[in-house]
């Protein structure tokens, strides 16, 4: 059929071609939407991806630039490296499953390389995302004027009688509780009045830990979430 407009034949678009057209724009104006709410999300590629929270990394005066940090880790042929903030976390995938391996294997390489020992705890994505949503504390705790939630990384678990020791230390600025590998601090001062220290903690539980900020951790988790692939 044809249909004539202005003086001008042209064939008449169908109802099947109409359909087409706008499937054709759904589908389009959804991948916006889709890119646009992705924004900011660092996907991967399908390997096994980790977070690497180093200890002692630019404090005390061992300034590590984050170029450098980066060069490191591709050195042990670790894939997609990334860091985030300065204070010593580093986003990579690599083929390896073994946890305790890596965390050797960077350590051993960083010591080689800054002359110093750097304690590695490592998480996968997975495992980052279930503890930026642990709540440890309540609403009305951690909303507090001044209170700030801190999470300390450990290797494994601490000991029955450690994780008391510390749970005991409980006053009226600092409070502890534990979940696994992670210590959920709860600071209701400035850090500087705090009776506690990462010191003091590594001392009363007899083990290393590194220590982030729960926002520091949220926003990693929110940065690199499990699931998001290519």
């Amino acid at each position: 059929m044809m249909c004539v407009n202005g003086g001008i034949a042209r064939p008449a678009q169908s109802r099947v071609d109409r359909a087409g057209h706008h499937r054709l724009r759904d589908r389009v104006s959804g991948d916006a939407v889709a890119a646009v709410a992705g924004a900011g999300v660092n996907k991967h590629s399908g390997m096994p991806r980790y977070i690497a929270f180093l200890r002692a990394i630019n404090v005390g005066g061992r300034v590590v630039k984050m170029e450098r940090l980066r060069a490191l880790f591709e050195e042990l042929n670790l894939s997609k490296v990334e860091t985030f903030i300065a204070s010593g976390n580093v986003v990579f995938e690599a083929n390896s499953k073994s946890v305790p391996a890596l965390e050797r294997k960077i350590e051993v390489q960083l010591q080689k390389s800054l002359g110093y020992e750097v304690t590695t705890i490592i998480r996968t994505d997975t495992e980052l995302t279930t503890i930026a949503k642990h709540r440890a504390f309540s609403a009305a705790e951690t909303n507090a004027d001044g209170a700030v939630v801190y999470v300390a990384f450990l290797k494994e678990e601490p000991a029955a009688a450690a994780s008391q020791s510390l749970t005991n230390h409980r006053g009226a600025i600092d409070e502890f509780k534990i979940d696994g590998r992670e210590i959920y601090w709860l600071c209701r001062t400035r850090f500087s009045e705090s009776e506690f220290s990462g010191a003091r903690l590594e001392k009363t539980l007899g083990m290393r830990t590194t220590v982030r900020n729960s926002t520091t951790v949220r926003k990693l988790a929110a940065k690199y979430p499990s699931g998001a692939k290519l």
